[in-house]
């Protein structure tokens, strides 16, 4: 059975509803962001998965494939989709 709702569009989150209804709080946000994701932590922290990224030969090549943390700490290959929507949307709370 297919399902029904496959490529169709099931609108805006609530967080981007309010972010395009409120710009200064748009600016803000990514104000902190880019302060953020400029820290020397956060630096080394993305350097070290683009480096398990290109030694696992995922890396920019559009497979579609991503270098994902287990509970444990390994890294093992796993899709970009599965392992970003993981952590953080809805009440989806689940680790690997």
């Amino acid at each position: 059975m297919r399902n029904g709702l496959a490529g169709k569009s099931t609108g805006k989150s609530k967080s981007a509803k309010y972010f395009a209804s409120n710009p200064e709080a748009r600016a803000k946000k990514n104000a902190y962001n880019k302060e953020y994701h400029s820290t020397p932590e956060r630096n080394k922290y993305r350097a070290k998965l683009n480096m398990a990224n290109r030694k696992a030969k995922t890396y920019g090549n559009g497979d579609g494939q991503d270098v994902s943390h287990t509970k444990a700490g390994k890294l093992v290959k796993e899709t970009r989709s599965t392992n970003r929507a993981r952590n953080g949307k809805g009440n989806n709370k689940r680790l690997k």
